[in-house]
């Protein structure tokens, strides 16, 4: 895409994330993600039920009288986007692309997490890692993001999610909030990286999908082609034996994402490209806060 449609879409995406995260997701983003821990804020004279293991002994001594700690949520995130860049993305049948939908969640995110004053980074994945965007704060470096998400031109065209969860465990040593986001067509083993990126860092899943991943509709016969791999073949869609194999194939790899998702203690949500990711979101938000 040329620079002025890209500066415009940009810009669209820009508005509309920026609103659903001022006017939207506020107060579901800051009590989902709580921050580090407690900071010291400042001293107060004690107070009918306070804590005494609170009170402050070196000013209370100065001045003859009880005075405690007052401590404050220390706010600051550090937020990462594990963004799938594959060949898959680029599919959309029902909805838009489900990459312009991953690119539209990223930047929402990344307005939730600005606005509370947390960095955003991102890594972008396929069956490589294709670029690592360190995390920082500002409108510009958001934007930034949000220009790669929409041009970006991957150089592999599979999916590794194993690879990419390695690779995030091994680039961020301090604990993050992290955001994966895939369709996760990837027929490999990410168990044990998943796993080890959830307990060192507070990590979350998103799923975005067509609905013509989920099932195939009776259109005769087609010479499909696998986004990924290259590969073309013909499909007869009119027999009822090669459309329910087909729904197996999907409500399997459902079941078998959902399983590996649970087993390791991440929230996720799954929405379609034709449905709104919102409600998808603060779902998440609202499961994420319970825990």
């Amino acid at each position: 895409m040329d620079s002025s449609e890209l500066i415009k879409k940009v810009r669209k995406i820009e508005i509309k994330s920026r609103g659903l995260s001022q006017n939207v997701f506020a107060g579901e983003y800051h009590s989902a993600f709580k921050g580090r821990g407690m900071m010291f804020s400042e001293v107060r004279e004690y107070q009918y039920g306070d804590d005494i293991r609170d009170i402050d002994w070196n000013v209370t001594a100065r001045h003859n009288k009880p005075y405690v700690k007052v401590f404050e949520e220390e706010r600051e995130l550090t937020v990462m986007l594990l963004v799938d860049v594959s060949g898959s993305g680029s599919f959309g049948a029902v909805g838009p692309e489900k990459r312009d939908m991953i690119a539209e969640i990223s930047a929402t995110l990344a307005f939730s997490a600005i606005s509370n004053n947390d960095k955003i980074g991102a890594i972008f994945f396929s069956d490589k890692i294709e670029k690592f965007i360190p995390p920082k704060k500002g409108k510009r470096h958001i934007l930034m993001i949000v220009s790669q998400l929409l041009d970006f031109k991957p150089e592999s065209r599979g999916t590794d999610i194993a690879g990419a969860l390695r690779f995030f465990t091994d680039a961020l040593k301090k604990k993050s909030t992290a955001f994966l986001i895939s369709d996760f067509i990837d027929s490999s083993d990410y168990d044990k990286p998943l796993s080890v990126a959830r307990n060192r860092h507070d990590l979350m899943a998103i799923q975005v999908y067509d609905r013509r991943d989920a099932s195939m509709p009776d259109v005769g016969l087609v010479r499909m082609a696998d986004l990924e791999s290259g590969v073309t073949r013909w499909v007869n869609t009119s027999s009822k034996k090669v459309r329910k194999a087909y729904d197996r194939w999907w409500y399997e790899r459902q079941q078998l994402m959902s399983t590996r998702l649970r087993h390791s203690k991440v929230d996720f949500a799954s929405v379609a490209t034709d449905e709104d990711y919102v409600k998808a979101l603060m779902a998440l938000f609202k499961q994420r806060g319970r825990h």
